[in-house]
């Protein structure tokens, strides 16, 4: 079973900075793309970042770009959002997430691309 555990959120002013991590169980990590999304309250979920399993491609979300980075250390079985200029749109509570399948993610903004979610961890901006 495969556990994902989220930290590294909190309040931050607008125009501030946070790092997310996500810390995953199971030796088969490096061998999996990984996914944020995030939700804010009365909204739907909504794609922010993913990376591919050898951290060689990534993607982001239109209204992250610039802004948001993310990052794997495979060796430690974590994967990064470091978010810079942070508005209070970003508002939400941010969920990490493992591809459903090895190496290969076509969408990876869609989540039926993730199998397993972490509990997330709330990000709050204020203005």
């Amino acid at each position: 079973q495969v556990q994902l555990v989220e930290s590294g959120g909190g309040l931050v002013q607008a125009g501030g900075s946070l790092r997310l991590s996500c810390a995953a169980s199971g030796r088969t990590f490096s061998d999996y793309p990984m996914g944020w999304f995030r939700q804010a309250p009365g909204k739907e979920q909504e794609f922010v970042a993913a990376i591919s399993w050898s951290g060689g491609s990534t993607y982001y979300a239109d209204s992250v770009k610039g802004r948001f980075t993310i990052s794997r250390d495979n060796g430690k079985n974590t994967v990064y959002l470091r978010m810079n200029s942070l508005k209070p749109e970003d508002t939400a509570v941010y969920f990490c997430a493992r591809g459903r399948v090895p190496t290969i993610v076509r969408r990876p903004d869609q989540r039926y691309e993730y199998d397993y979610w972490g509990q997330g961890t709330q990000v709050t901006v204020s203005s």
